[in-house]
């Protein structure tokens, strides 16, 4: 039993060393590749904990540059305030930018100055940069813009892919739609949109609101075709 326990026991010291061996030739061969791919990791925890940190101080300056102007336009400081929105607009922090530029076309279009208005808006929805929802609430704001000067078809163009069902921004651009048609005299057009909010049941209390007076104006809410419409122009 004696001679077993001192052979096991040889076995295992000169397993353990063969080991070592092992790993010291391991370490010589591949030593300066584990400490390089280890200061790797390192690094780019680093510079990933360094990117977050300047993002939220982006977001924080950003955050603070526009109550800032919102505060100098409620206060009367309208130049201040729109020099600081432009400056804003035009920041590298992109969801700062974006609420600039809402605000200051929002501002520009109040002031009746439309045309700038629409180059902040097709700008703001040609930034591929920014998320679907945010470029199509700029097409939408556009469009309201333009809704009692340009052909239906122009309007029609702008909300491309909107005016469907399921879409989240059917109920804008439908009304859109529906004001361009009676504008155009296009009775039965406008009749079978507004019909169409009204029986969707996510179109908005506001919406709907406006929706009842333009079917009162178009002659009731009929839903059949022609009954109390008004004749379409030659």
């Amino acid at each position: 039993m004696a001679a077993n326990t001192d052979d096991d026991g040889l076995l295992r010291e000169v397993d353990e060393e063969l080991r070592r061996e092992r790993m010291e030739q391991l370490w010589k061969r591949y030593g300066n590749l584990f400490i390089a791919f280890s200061l790797g990791i390192v690094i780019a925890v680093g510079g990933y904990k360094a990117w977050q940190y300047y993002q939220q101080k982006q977001a924080e300056a950003a955050g603070a540059e526009y109550i800032t102007a919102l505060d100098e336009l409620t206060a009367g400081k309208e130049e201040a305030a729109i020099a600081r929105l432009e400056k804003l607009a035009a920041g590298s922090h992109a969801g700062g930018a974006y609420v600039a530029s809402m605000r200051l076309a929002g501002w520009l279009a109040h002031k009746g100055r439309k045309d700038k208005a629409i180059a902040i808006y097709r700008r703001v929805a040609a930034d591929t940069s920014l998320e679907l929802p945010m470029r199509t609430a700029a097409r939408v704001r556009h469009a309201w813009l333009i809704v009692d000067t340009a052909p239906r078809e122009e309007l029609a163009k702008l909300l491309g892919g909107l005016d469907v069902p399921g879409n989240p921004w059917r109920s804008g651009a439908r009304e859109i739609l529906a004001l361009a048609a009676m504008r155009e005299g296009k009775h039965e057009d406008a009749r079978k949109l507004l019909l169409q909010l009204m029986s969707d049941p996510e179109t908005p209390a506001e919406t709907r609101s406006r929706v009842a007076v333009l079917l009162d104006v178009l002659g009731g809410g009929e839903a059949q075709s022609g009954q109390n419409a008004p004749k379409e122009r030659p």
